[in-house]
């Protein structure tokens, strides 16, 4: 009988350590991250990242796996003093030309001149729905937390826990959606100099350089892809390690709401929805539908 209850709580210790092993990565990014270009510009220990550009070269890492659904997260410090021409990006996406992206991209300005918060997301290729913001605070002064949220109802972007952005599912009306392909985290440091400051009018200033990026505990409460067979099991509700599909994540709540649309009242710049010039009055399909 001894035997068998042992037998027992190992079947269970097993089971959770699968569970915490299917959803969960550790802030560890040498651990978890590897580098994509720039060797010789990239510092990585423990849960802290140091991303460097100069003349000669900028930096890359990306995760080691892909995950479907969940929440990613990582802290960050921008570059400070004249960061212009400079990008800092954090982002999701999958690969091939009709790849699913989820963006956070940092566009850099004079001294004295606020950062640009650049969103974007694809979804089977097709991009444009970028919505741009100025931050509320100093993101070069220290650490801000930048969090990617996405279950098979929504997709939301937070900053320091406030939602800034809304994009939701409407695929069964034909609207393209990021739910079939796993994504990699990537975050990066590069010069971009030809549209990133005022559409490419400020130029990066190399006397700054060396240009310095940071982030900190970088963690992924996600579902890891594992083929095709991922799409039916990370949007499954009756697993109970997929905490992402639990009705409370399919839309924000009240108080989320008002401090989203605080935000947005006060900060957005751009909102790709409001770009009749661009669209030439066709837009978009989701622009007519309810984000939020």
């Amino acid at each position: 009988m001894a035997s068998l209850r042992v037998q027992a709580l190992m079947f269970i210790l097993v089971a959770a350590l699968a569970i915490v092993d299917r959803t969960f990565v550790e802030a560890n990014f040498d651990k978890n991250m590897i580098v994509t270009w720039g060797k010789d510009h990239i510092g990585m220990s423990g849960d802290n990242l140091r991303l460097v550009l100069d003349k000669s070269a900028g930096s890359a890492i990306r995760s080691k796996v892909a995950h479907l659904f969940g929440s990613v997260e990582m802290l960050i410090k921008l570059v400070p003093g004249n960061s212009a021409g400079t990008v800092a990006a954090y982002y999701l996406s999958s690969t091939g030309s009709a790849h699913d992206e989820i963006d956070f991209e940092f566009l850099g300005n004079a001294t004295g001149q606020p950062y640009t918060i650049h969103t974007n997301i694809f979804a089977q290729g097709k991009g444009n729905r970028e919505q741009q913001f100025r931050p509320w605070f100093n993101p070069s002064n220290g650490f801000h937390n930048y969090t990617i949220h996405w279950n098979p109802s929504e997709v939301v972007w937070f900053v320091d826990g406030t939602p800034i952005r809304v994009f939701r599912n409407y695929e069964k009306e034909g609207i393209a959606y990021p739910n079939k392909q796993g994504m990699k985290v990537f975050t990066s440091l590069w010069n971009a100099d030809d549209w990133a400051t005022q559409g490419g009018r400020v130029k990066t200033d190399w006397t700054q350089a060396p240009f310095v990026a940071e982030g900190r505990r970088y963690k992924a409460r996600a579902c890891l892809w594992q083929g095709p067979v991922s799409i039916k099991q990370c949007a499954d509700p009756t697993i109970k390690s997929n905490w992402w599909t639990s009705p409370s994540f399919s839309q924000l709540t009240k108080p989320q709401l008002d401090r989203m649309q605080k935000i947005r009242a006060g900060f957005m710049i751009y909102d790709y929805c409001k770009d009749t010039n661009r669209f030439k009055g066709v837009m978009p399909s989701e622009c007519s539908k309810s984000q939020f």
